[in-house]
């Protein structure tokens, strides 16, 4: 719950600096900025690396001009000199990594950086592995030329806490070019963004409180956590002092996708989310101190959607076998035989090999309190599927475990034009729901867009109204009876509760026979005619 002062408030005034801008740097001036940098690497990486290079340049930046802040406002209360008010800094930025050490080279300026990020990871254990994850001295993709345009480019402005309008800024601007690079990534955007509209949906749903642990088992660039966090801050109670009163947790499988999430995490000043690496399944990182995983409030993720071959144990020493003309194969392994879980989530089931989906779902449920509750984005085909699948869902109903299915409009995610549902799991249902399903068709709830469709807040406060009501509303939503569920065969496709079909205007046959027989009537008028003007004219 604690702030990192780095990027917290404003500290003490500073001493007035020549180079202070008049005015403060506003959020759309600080995005088209960032922005532009991207311009700058076109040519040289693929764009799905910008996000690495831009996102380390700016935290460097920002690191240096917030310590030089806090180390004017220390001189200034304390009367010390410089290198004594160095000293005093939370956060320490090492003379190889200063900001005016670094622009000064102009040969061999990635290897500068890579040792920049190295000693302010030495001297910040809370960064260690963050910084260091991209690698700016490969010169055969990013040459000197281009390293010192975009160092240039990063110099323009200040981001001290006081040049800029608030001092989230820089994080919403961050979470904001984390959505550009998933545009200009195309699929490859979708492992490590989820749609804002999507993330304020699945939270809201959840409804998290002051002195929740909140937990993203795929975490991503960290935006479910955070979107957690803002929910909390705007209820009584939700802050203390300048902290928001939550605990946030995850797991990510991706090196530079967790380090992403990482720097957002400080720039949103959640300095002590406890993020980790790792596969969630295989080796899942959140445990007590008797080696069991730890239990909490509220659990959110958006998942890779149907993710293959998920067990890895399984997949390392495949069987072989040789094929009819003498050439050896691997042997699929049959993961209802092979998947041992020693920690006991895959209760309900084993999911097959090709689809990885249910096994999250059971992760998250083994690691939901009794009293907590759970969302997940999945894609529809975990509706219906049959199978080891089928199995699952069915135990899973009858267990009374599902609250709700919100089912989205297609084309909202990145990687992946299909639509998704939001499945909302309790281990303690309200009474009302107890029995029965909240099953929700929001595909028609969206803004068209060129690439990806868009859930606005508009629709996204109807989806929560409707939801919280927990009442039919024809053509949106129901409450459905578990026996209807059981009825059909526990498959929850949507339009099996909802129907959104036009019913066809009845048929008005004697009306239908007059308006026919004046047709013809006019057709034989209109023969005559033609008749008369072919003989006038000696056909």
């Amino acid at each position: 719950m604690a702030q990192l002062p780095l990027f917290a408030g404003a500290p003490a005034p500073a001493p007035p600096s020549s180079t202070k801008p008049v005015s403060k740097l506003d959020l759309p001036t600080l995005e088209s900025w960032l922005w532009d940098s991207a311009n700058i690497l076109r040519g040289s990486i693929d764009s799905s690396d910008f996000k690495n290079y831009i996102f380390g340049l700016l935290f460097l930046k920002r690191a240096n001009d917030v310590f030089d802040e806090e180390v004017d406002a220390i001189m200034a209360r304390d009367g010390l000199s410089r290198a004594d008010a160095e000293e005093e800094t939370y956060f320490r930025v090492p003379a190889e990594a200063r900001w005016a050490e670094v622009k000064k080279a102009t040969e061999n300026i990635g290897v500068v950086l890579d040792k920049a990020f190295a000693a302010i990871e030495r001297e910040n254990t809370q960064l260690e592995g963050v910084m260091t994850a991209t690698k700016f001295g490969d010169k055969e993709k990013l040459s000197d030329d281009t390293l010192q345009r975009l160092l240039r480019h990063f110099n323009q402005y200040s981001l001290r806490n006081q040049d800029l309008y608030t001092p989230d800024l820089l994080g919403d601007a961050y979470e904001y070019l984390i959505k550009q690079f998933a545009d200009d990534a195309g699929k490859k955007g979708g492992e490590f963004y989820t749609p804002r509209g999507v993330v304020k949906l699945i939270v809201g749903l959840l409804r998290p409180e002051p002195k929740n642990k909140v937990y993203d088992p795929t975490c991503g660039s960290g935006g479910m956590l955070i979107e957690s966090a803002r929910h909390i801050a705007q209820q009584p109670g939700g802050r203390v002092g300048n902290n928001v009163n939550v605990s946030l947790y995850g797991q990510e499988k991706n090196l530079g996708t967790w380090a992403i999430a990482k720097l957002n995490m400080l720039l949103h000043n959640f300095d002590s989310a406890d993020l980790r690496k790792g596969d969630t399944l295989v080796n899942p990182q959140h445990k007590n101190e008797h080696n069991e995983l730890m239990l909490f409030d509220r659990v959110i993720a958006n998942p890779p959607f149907s993710q293959d071959r998920w067990w890895t144990p399984a997949e390392v020493n495949q069987e072989k076998k040789l094929d009819r003309k003498g050439q050896e194969k691997e042997v699929a392994p049959n993961y209802a035989k092979v998947v041992v879980d020693k920690f006991g989530r895959l209760h309900y089931g084993i999911p097959p090999r090709g689809y990885a989906d249910l096994a999250f779902l059971q992760h998250m449920l083994a690691v939901l309190k009794q009293d907590g509750r759970m969302g997940v984005v999945l894609p529809h085909g975990t509706l219906f599927r049959g199978g080891a699948e089928g199995t699952i869902r069915e135990k899973l109903l009858e267990a009374d475990l599902v609250e709700g299915i919100v089912g989205l409009p297609s084309a909202l995610f990145y990687n992946t034009g299909i639509p998704a549902a939001i499945w909302v799991l309790a281990k303690t249902k309200p009474e009302v729901l107890k029995k029965r399903v909240l099953i929700l068709d929001a595909s028609q709830e969206f803004k068209e867009g060129k690439n990806q469709n868009e859930l606005e807040d508009r629709h996204v406060k109807r989806i929560l109204a409707a939801y919280a009501a927990a009442q039919d509303e024809d053509k949106f939503m129901r409450a459905v009876e578990l026996a209807e569920i059981k009825a059909n065969d526990y498959n929850l496709n949507i339009s099996r509760y909802i129907d959104r079909s036009e019913a066809a205007a009845a048929i008005d046959l004697p009306t239908v026979h007059a308006a026919l027989r004046e047709l013809e009537a006019k057709e034989a008028e209109i023969g005559e005619k033609l008749e008369r003007l072919l003989e006038e004219i000696g056909i």
